[in-house]
């Protein structure tokens, strides 16, 4: 029984646990909070002044959150309480951010109350007490016409704030856009020290979901395998930001995927031998997200490779990447990196689309956005904004390719989670270079 019991130990697959740690759900609050605590320390003072922006009101109720003002919230909050209003203040000069929270409650270790309900009982006319103390010249709040993530807050509440302030700080009010977009888009050191482990978290979870632990041909289909990838989330304690989606290119000439639009979900279909499987998914972990796409081929009876014409196709897709990001210039729009982008795919030859988007707290988060898959021309507004250093983007883009084997083409579609330092864009844990194949080819086993 020992030397049994010792075999099976040796003998055991290698299993997710042993290649990634994952924290806690106490030990992930811990890392959030400090964080948070850094970031207003140290990032928001930059960001303040960059937008020239002295004092920023963020308000919300409870469970009508401001996008933003979750963000601030500590890692046990998962909603605003009653309204809660945070006031930042930098004093011109300052150096550090004066931050307060005009609530019932300290909002973190960073937000000290401001507010005591038995002296004052109205939190408006406290709010515009302490803006008033503190005279501002610019009065941040968010609103915006081109993020959806700074428009966060309400009719009423902006109603309000013009209601209780005086007439003579109306005209200091102003949209906190780019402050807001700022704060949301701007890693820090320790943010991404961490970054590639939950990009590594994520290509593992794929790779186990692409592979003959999960799939059998001819019998599972695409539909069990995105069931797979939600339970398989649950079960590591994580969680997801989108529902995932697999779907099946093939030599069939029935089969027309690679010209489906992205605005209709793909059919479940049974994974067969022949097939490429292309996955869309994503996890979030210590309030980071990532956005993943990646490929596959099933291997044939008598296959031990994947064959030549699809690793060149790979490769297309590989150098439409290598083009786009290296059009990631400090202060260069969305819309530019896009346009300079195409010109250089004319150039070679390469036809597809191009879609990539900043992220970080949110999957499709706030910053330049670099085309959409419905539109290869201008974004205003969003397209318009500038690419600044210490951002997270997808880089996520299509490359059509003629395969004459099938004879139409295939779509290769790529997504992979990158870092911008300024100078020039890193992969946060490498890109798919080589097709991953189901069953993994096992080079011992020949024909």
């Amino acid at each position: 029984m020992i030397f049994v019991w010792c075999f099976l130990v040796i003998a055991a697959p290698f299993t997710f646990a042993q290649t990634h740690h994952i924290l806690s759900q106490r030990e992930q609050a811990e890392v959030m909070d400090l964080w948070l605590e850094e970031r207003i320390q140290t990032l928001l003072p930059q960001l303040m002044d960059r937008a020239g922006i002295d004092l920023w009101v963020v308000i919300s109720r409870e469970y009508n959150e401001d996008p933003v003002i979750r963000t601030f919230l500590p890692a046990t909050w998962h909603a605003a309480r009653r309204r809660t209003m945070l006031l930042m203040f930098k004093p011109a000069g300052g150096q550090e951010v004066e931050a307060l929270a005009v609530a019932r409650y300290d909002v973190g270790k960073s937000f000290q109350k401001a507010w005591d309900p038995e002296s004052q009982p109205d939190q408006w006319k406290q709010l515009t007490d302490l803006i008033v103390a503190r005279k501002p010249q610019k009065i941040g709040v968010n609103i915006s016409d081109d993020f959806g993530h700074a428009d966060g807050l309400t009719s009423t509440e902006h109603e309000l704030l013009l209601q209780y302030l005086p007439k003579s700080f109306h005209s200091k009010i102003t949209s906190a856009q780019d402050l807001a977009v700022g704060w949301l888009e701007t890693r820090t050191p320790s943010e991404m020290a961490t970054y590639r482990q939950i990009q590594s978290i994520a290509h593992q979870i794929i790779q186990e979901g692409l592979s003959e632990q999960v799939i059998t041909p001819g019998v599972t289909t695409t539909e069990d395998v995105v069931w797979w990838y939600r339970e398989r989330i649950k079960e590591l304690k994580l969680d997801t930001w989108f529902h995932p989606s697999v779907d099946i290119q093939r030599a069939d000439p029935n089969n027309e995927e690679q010209n489906r639009s992205f605005a209709v979900r793909a059919e479940s279909q049974v994974i067969q031998p022949g097939d490429l499987l292309h996955m869309d998914f994503g996890i979030s972990y210590l309030r980071l997200m990532t956005d993943t796409q990646q490929l596959a081929y099933v291997l044939k009876p008598g296959e031990t490779a994947v064959p030549d014409f699809l690793n060149e196709a790979l490769k297309v897709g590989n150098r439409l990447q290598d083009i786009l990001t290296s059009q990631f210039v400090t202060g260069r729009t969305g819309n530019q990196i896009l346009l300079e982008t195409r010109k250089q795919m004319e150039v070679e030859g390469i036809r597809g689309s191009i879609y990539s988007h900043p992220m970080g707290y949110h999957g499709h988060a706030s910053g330049p956005t670099i085309g959409m898959w419905d539109n290869q021309g201008d974004t205003p507004g969003a397209g318009d904004y500038p690419l600044y250093p210490h951002t997270v983007y997808t880089i996520e883009l299509n490359a059509l390719v003629h395969v004459p084997e099938w004879g139409k083409d295939i779509r290769i579609l790529l997504e992979e989670g990158a870092y911008f330092d300024g100078e020039r864009v890193t992969y946060l844990n490498g890109r798919q270079k080589e097709w991953l194949t189901i069953p993994r080819a096992r080079q011992y086993l020949g024909n």
